[in-house]
């Protein structure tokens, strides 16, 4: 075996020292690696260098970085790429390997440090700091090339050991240092008797240090006073407390607020949150509830229960008295109206007493026991009696006077010019009549108009339509509508009406010298104001029920007075046709027709409108039961047009204006839009209509002629009566247009038909020019001649009938 081995080795021997024949090239070689490791004889990773003239392996390229390391602590990827020569790439992908695996390395930046090289820095530094006591780790950083972050990563885990030092906002302290800086904090510190702001403190010992120090001491930060400090205060070595990091209160600043917050509490009961601010605590309510947890927390002071019972007490003695009491009288001044609601609201008796209705908090610290607002509303009730019911029509037109001025004006307005055209056209008409012609004229003519008879009988008819709608409109209006009226005169209770009439019967109130009197009687006057209008609107609605019925009975009796006045009207209309060609006459007729069938009817409608506008404004009034048409004068047309609604009054001042005028037709067109304007309907004459109201005049006149036994009365009976016989024309004609009205009827009568008509027209106008001129003296003739004349008539008299009642004459 060992025969074998040495001829081996021989072998070897000569193999290596013979010369080769055949020389390989770079590129030869480079061939044959490849194929050797396309053969997989060379199985493992090789490395081309730079040059690309040497392979290297993976784990000779790990060894000979670890040797550089370990020669160097130190290391840039690039040198080692420059040393090894092989390409920068797997110089790095081997260097993290190589870190990887030896937690004594680190790769950053592109370096590979060791941490023998951080020992050795770390005794530098200790070296350094020693001589300088503090040492600003960016300035470290910047000689060593790196980050301050990792400068104190790096020197942390080895303070105090290799480094004698503490480090503290990014910078280095000796323990020498430390201690002096720790020894200024607390004296600092143990000086401060008030709160303050710890930032100020930190400035005012930077400062302090720099003078100490010179240029060449390094500023303290902020941030290692305030660790000290915490420092201090957690070892007991000064004490107080501190909030938010900053706010410093010394414990003796504390004892101190503490002790003046118990004396003021016991002294009085009560403290504001105002006197604890200036005390220096900024969270009162959570101070005073911490420390006195039985205390009651109000808006603006902080309370002891005493205060509750105390007045507890004043409000169940006022309530049970039946009286009233304002609580801020009972507290102490500093109370507000906010502090005395909330603790009305901890009285136990209050609360019980305003629960069972037996008490009333009004605004915020009145108590008013329910007998003293009972009392006080019986005797306002009174008082608002006074101008209710009875005075409502008269407020509610202020009222329209008031809020509708333009409309109110204008309505004034027509009804004065009305008035002062009526004054100057009587003015007038007095001087006409005494420039027109003698006494005895004017008398016979005013003797024939009072003694002429209308008859007043038509058919009667039934409403339709919008008649019937008008009924039901006025008979709901102050039912249906009462809540909207309501409310519009709920106004008249203002709450300065109110206040007064409250001072006036408690006038305690004012007796008590308050501050304001509204700041009470304001809320007391809204809360008896509901109340008044709820008893005064229900007295009201009593009032518009028995109304309801009055208003329908009126509105019936009303339109039936007008159905039968206005056919009337039309019917004597037509009669007037006759005398178209007779203008003064024509004036006459109309005049007189305006002033007797019109007026009557105009009186009739505004009497009854004003008495259906009182009912409805829920005025108690009793409706007249005398038969007998109404008749006004011009100044009490205008009163109840004055009481009317403002577009009806306008419509009402216009036919007013009519009456004076000398046209039945524009009277007629003002009326009917005065009937519309009230609701009503109004009949037209048509020929049905017309043929039977002529055959009820006619028969009525018959009638009256057959009975009439006055010689004066008879003459206009008879001539109306011969009109229907000859014209089919209802003629109402005074005593002056008698003469003209006879004298139309010569075409139509026999001539001794007409002779008798003309003689007893003669005979009246001669007796009654005699009673005209009558004296009265017993020596006077003249009645012995009236006497004559009468009897003379008398004895015409059957003759006279006898024209109507006897045929027809052709």
């Amino acid at each position: 075996m060992d025969e074998e081995l040495l001829e081996l080795q021989r072998q070897f021997e000569f193999a290596q020292q013979a010369k080769s024949s055949i020389r390989l090239s770079e590129r030869n070689v480079v061939e044959l690696v490849r194929k050797l490791q396309d053969l997989q004889i060379i199985d493992f990773d090789l490395l081309h260098t730079v040059t690309g003239k040497e392979y290297i392996t993976p784990e000779q390229l790990r060894r000979e970085i670890v040797n550089e390391i370990k020669k160097l602590g130190r290391v840039s990827l690039i040198d080692l790429a420059d040393t090894t020569g092989v390409d920068l790439y797997h110089v790095e992908k081997q260097a993290q390997h190589v870190v990887s695996n030896d937690t004594s390395l680190m790769l950053i930046n592109g370096e590979v440090i060791s941490s023998s090289y951080w020992d050795t820095v770390a005794e530098e530094v200790n070296e350094r700091l020693q001589e300088c006591s503090q040492i600003a780790l960016a300035e470290l950083a910047a000689q060593l090339q790196v980050g301050s972050e990792l400068i104190a990563s790096v020197l942390e885990p080895r303070l105090g050991t290799l480094v004698k030092g503490r480090l503290e906002g990014g910078q280095l302290y000796t323990p020498a240092y430390v201690a002096r800086v720790n020894a200024m904090v607390r004296g600092a510190a143990r000086g401060i008797t008030v709160p303050i702001n710890l930032s100020a403190l930190w400035s005012s010992l930077q400062l302090l240090l720099q003078e100490m120090d010179g240029a060449s001491g390094v500023a303290v930060e902020s941030s290692f006073f305030q660790t000290l400090f915490n420092g201090l205060v957690r070892d007991g070595e000064i004490l107080g407390s501190i909030r938010a990091g900053v706010h410093w209160t010394p414990s003796v600043f504390a004892t101190a607020q503490k002790e003046s917050v118990d004396s003021f509490l016991s002294q009085n009961s009560f403290i504001t949150y105002e006197f604890l601010q200036k005390l220096g605590i900024p969270q009162p309510i959570q101070f005073l509830q911490s420390r006195f947890p039985d205390g009651i927390a109000l808006v603006t002071m902080f309370v002891h229960p005493s205060m509750i019972e105390m007045l507890d007490a004043a409000a169940e003695d006022a309530i049970e008295r039946g009286s009233w009491i304002d609580s801020l009288s009972v507290l102490p001044p500093s109370f507000g109206s906010q502090d005395a609601s909330k603790l009305l609201s901890l009285c136990q008796s209050v609360q019980v007493a305003l629960k069972s209705n037996k008490a009333l908090l009004i605004g915020e610290s009145y108590v008013f026991s329910a007998g003293f607002i009972k009392d006080l509303f019986d005797r306002m009730e009174k008082e608002v009696e006074t101008f209710s019911l009875s005075g409502f029509s008269g407020s509610r037109l202020r009222d329209d006077h008031v809020t509708k001025e333009a409309k109110a004006e204008s309505k004034d307005t027509a009804i004065d010019s009305v008035s002062h055209k009526q004054g100057s056209e009587k003015g007038s008409k007095k001087k006409k009549g005494k420039s027109a012609g003698s006494a005895k004229a004017v008398a016979t003519e005013t003797s024939l108009d009072s003694q002429e008879t209308v008859p007043t009988k038509s058919k009667k008819n039934q409403r339709k339509g919008k008649d019937s709608s008008l009924e039901v409109l006025d008979s709901k209006s102050g039912v249906k509508k009462e809540s909207d009226k309501m409310k519009e005169d709920s106004l008249n209770l203002s709450e300065e009406l109110l206040i007064q009439k409250i001072i006036l019967l408690v006038p305690e109130f004012e007796e008590q010298g308050l501050d304001d009197p509204e700041t009470i009687l304001g809320p007391l006057a809204n809360h008896l104001r509901p109340m008044l209008l709820n008893s005064w609107n229900e007295r009201r609605k009593m009032a518009f029920t028995e109304n309801a019925q009055k208003m329908k009975h009126v509105l019936d009796n009303l339109q039936k007075k007008i159905d039968e006045s206005f056919l009337n009207l039309q019917l004597y209309e037509k009669a007037l046709d006759l005398f178209e060609d007779d203008q003064s006459t024509s004036v006459i007729l109309h005049r007189h027709l305006l002033r007797t069938t019109a007026t009557t009817m105009v009186d009739t409608l505004l009497h009854d409108l004003d008495l259906h506008n009182k009912l409805k404004n829920g005025v108690v009034t009793e409706e007249s039961q005398n038969p007998e048409p109404v008749s006004h004068n011009s100044g009490d047309r205008i009163a109840l047009v004055k009481s009317l609604p403002g577009p009806l009054a306008v419509k009402a001042v216009a036919v007013i204006e009519t009456l004076e005028g000398k046209s039945v037709e524009t009277f007629m067109t003002a009326f009917r839009a005065l009937a519309e304007e009230s609701g009503l309907t109004l009949k037209k004459l048509d020929k049905k209509l017309e043929r039977t109201l002529v055959h009820s005049y006619r028969k009525d006149l018959t009638s009256q002629v057959s009975a009439e036994t006055d010689p004066v009365l008879l003459l206009s009976k008879v001539v109306s009566l011969l009109y229907i016989q000859v014209h089919n024309k209802a003629l109402q004609a005074p005593g002056r247009a008698i003469s003209v009205a006879v004298s139309r009827l010569k075409d139509k009568l026999g001539d001794s038909a007409y002779k008798t008509l003309m003689d007893y027209h003669g005979a009246t106008v001669n007796l009654l020019q005699l009673m005209s001129a009558a004296t009265g003296d017993d020596e006077d003739c003249t009645s012995d001649r009236i006497l004559s004349k009468r009897e003379l008539l008398q004895g015409l008299m059957p003759a006279l009938k006898g024209l109507v009642l006897g045929p027809s004459q052709s």
